[in-house]
């Protein structure tokens, strides 16, 4: 019996284990579907945003942004040495509009205006004051910084009531830097001579005015400026080169510099340099005021130069210049510049050098 017993139970256990591997055994898996290939979606294009255009305060001398405030005060003026001698001047290159005019003897001297003296450092030298430089002052209703003047200018300081500050019959030069408006510079006394030594800097004005000074503009000022982005005149001519002559002592020079898109000045053969900061002055505008000049006749060769009145004139920016026309209606009304079908003058953003020059000044434009 256990021997017929031991061939069934084996075949029944190996019809299990049969049966057990067809249920268990590994199978090939399907393979998961490859979602089909596709570009990455193209990028939209982004347009480049057009700027949008300034329309905040601007520095009525100069066309430039600023704040409000520097907007409505009004301009400080400061009588510049331009004697040999005296050089190099001193933070000219940051006044917004240099006005140079002969002043005797052949020699010019130039009125420096600056919209804020702020942050301006030194400031010199400072010399003395003629009518006619205290007239442009007053168009721009500018505090007017001098050091001495002709008697005719004294009593006109005083007859137009201008708010003016005198490092010579005023008390505003001190002893030492920073002590007073002005004060003489050791060096400049020892290297330049005595009387081509006054300076000043932007914080010594502004810390020494009066506190009782009115500092802006009356309400319905005009400083009487255009400005545009681009101020080179339409159908000019080369104007790459400006030769101003005032007399035979002293002839200006502008080199227009594409790269800066401004004029180069310069003077008695070499740069104008602004010896506070060595760099050569550089300006956007150029313009030329033809005007009666002639001798007072007194012993020191005083000149009498009107600046009040209307008359003929170039302008030039940007490498291309064009006649233009003046006026100036009072001596308290700014100078006005059309072109010369009367249309008001659109000035390039920036510094202006005005020179006022003899009705026979050999102007060349090349």
């Amino acid at each position: 019996m256990r021997g017929t017993m031991l061939p069934a139970l084996c075949l029944i256990v190996l019809l299990c284990l049969t049966a057990c591997s067809v249920g268990t055994g590994a199978s090939t898996p399907t393979p998961a579907p490859v979602p089909p290939q596709t570009s990455p979606p193209p990028i939209a294009a982004t347009a480049t945003p057009t700027p949008t255009p300034y329309n905040g305060p601007i520095n009525p001398l100069s066309g430039m942004p600023t704040d409000a405030e520097t907007a409505a005060q009004r301009p400080v003026s400061v009588m510049l040495n331009n004697l040999k001698q005296a050089l190099p001047q001193l933070g000219q290159s940051q006044a917004d509009i240099i006005y140079e005019v002969v002043a005797e003897g052949g020699i010019t001297r130039m009125l420096g205006v600056f919209q804020s003296v702020e942050d301006v450092g030194m400031i010199g030298s400072i010399r003395s004051a003629r009518s006619y430089y205290i007239e442009l002052a007053m168009g721009h209703d500018a505090l007017f910084i001098h050091a001495g003047g002709s008697e005719d200018a004294y009593a006109d300081l005083g007859k137009w009531e201008v708010d003016h500050f005198d490092a010579v019959r005023g008390p505003y030069l001190g002893k030492t830097p920073e002590s007073n408006m002005m004060w003489r510079d050791d060096d400049r006394r020892r290297e330049n001579g005595y009387e081509h030594s006054v300076v000043a800097t932007g914080t010594s004005i502004l810390d020494h005015l009066p506190s009782d000074l009115r500092r802006e503009h009356e309400e319905g000022y005009d400083a009487g400026l255009s400005f545009c982005d681009d101020g080179t005149p339409v159908g000019g001519s080369p104007a790459s080169v400006v030769t101003v002559p005032f007399s035979n002592y002293k002839t200006g020079v502008f080199t227009y510099d594409d790269d800066r898109k401004a004029y180069r000045v310069e003077e008695y053969g070499a740069a104008y340099v602004d010896g506070d900061t060595g760099e050569q002055v550089t300006v956007t505008n150029v313009i030329v005021v033809y005007t009666r000049c002639r001798y007072t006749g007194d012993s020191l060769g005083h000149m009498d130069v009107e600046v009040v009145g209307a008359g003929d004139g170039w302008f030039a920016c940007g490498g291309q210049g064009i006649p233009i026309h003046w006026s100036k209606s009072d001596r308290e009304s700014p100078m006005v510049y059309t072109t010369q079908d009367g249309t008001p003058l659109s000035l390039g953003r920036g510094h202006t050098y005005v020179n006022i020059v003899p009705l026979d000044a050999a102007v060349t434009m090349e």
